[in-house]
């Protein structure tokens, strides 16, 4: 059974028994948290989970946001969100494209009053925000992604201004070759080599969940960040990565540039 501090206070006029009957009216949660001394997710079968996450990479993020705006990718029922309104974050707005998860974050965000924005948003449609943020976190999505790559291009070009957090399931060996620039047509070891980027396809399901698609070993990796415009600057959690906006730009062909910039015209939902 998981267990959690309790790290959030209630407000009135929120009871513990008025937070236990809407927790359960919610239906199942992803996001184990405690309310006031009730936890939303106690037979998490990952444990005390985001929280067990977050104490293993929380130092890489400042103590003190404020004057800082940041966006929450996938933000399923806030807990991150939560903890960076927490450290004082000027503006907090998570975004998902699950209803269910945005009335658990917005049931959090009533009980706690730690004030963040919702809205119901693809990864794929950042553009639509029309504004850059100084932190984005981008925890727990891209493996979940049909289109892994061409999301983080779109953060990249859209809605990151300094500060890029990535956590990413991450399977097969944690070794990370040196690339060369080029290699000969000839050359297929390197496609044996452990070290080697490589994206695992889920065709049907991995874990029971069906929205697990694209699963990269940590040098696939820091090679799309890098790829993508993205310095890694630290990595204080295995799955964890801590990312500014290269001063260079990503080099990518002009005509899928164009592409890029244009992709978040489309309808498209992660799920």
């Amino acid at each position: 059974m998981a267990t959690s501090e309790p790290a959030y206070e209630i407000k009135e006029p929120w009871t513990s028994e008025l937070v236990q009957k809407r927790i359960q009216e919610l239906g199942d949660w992803f996001h184990n948290m405690n309310l006031g001394g009730v936890t939303t997710a106690p037979n998490h079968f990952l444990g005390d989970y985001p929280r067990v996450k977050w104490s293993r990479f929380s130092v890489a993020i400042p103590e003190d946001l404020r004057g800082k705006t940041v966006l929450d990718i996938g933000c399923n029922a806030g807990f991150y969100a939560l903890e960076m309104k927490k450290r004082g974050a000027d503006r907090v707005l998570g975004i998902d494209s699950s209803d269910h998860y945005l009335q658990q974050a917005k049931f959090a965000s009533e009980v706690t009053g730690l004030k963040i924005e919702l809205a119901n948003l693809s990864v794929y449609d950042v553009a639509d925000l029309g504004e850059k943020f100084d932190l984005v976190l981008f925890l727990g999505v891209l493996y979940h992604l049909r289109h892994p790559l061409l999301a983080l291009d779109l953060l990249r070009r859209h809605v990151v201004k300094d500060q890029l957090i990535v956590q990413s399931m991450l399977r097969g060996n944690c070794e990370v070759e040196p690339i060369e620039p080029d290699y000969p047509f000839e050359e297929t070891g390197i496609f044996e080599r452990s070290g080697f980027p490589q994206m695992y396809f889920i065709e049907k399901q991995y874990s029971h969940d069906p929205t697990n698609w694209w699963i990269p070993n940590r040098a696939c990796l820091e090679a799309m960040l890098r790829s993508a415009g993205f310095d890694i600057v630290a990595h204080p959690e295995p799955e964890v990565f801590v990312t500014k906006v290269s001063r260079k730009e990503p080099e990518v062909p002009a005509e899928e540039r164009v592409e890029v910039a244009s992709c978040g015209q489309g309808n498209n939902r992660n799920d």
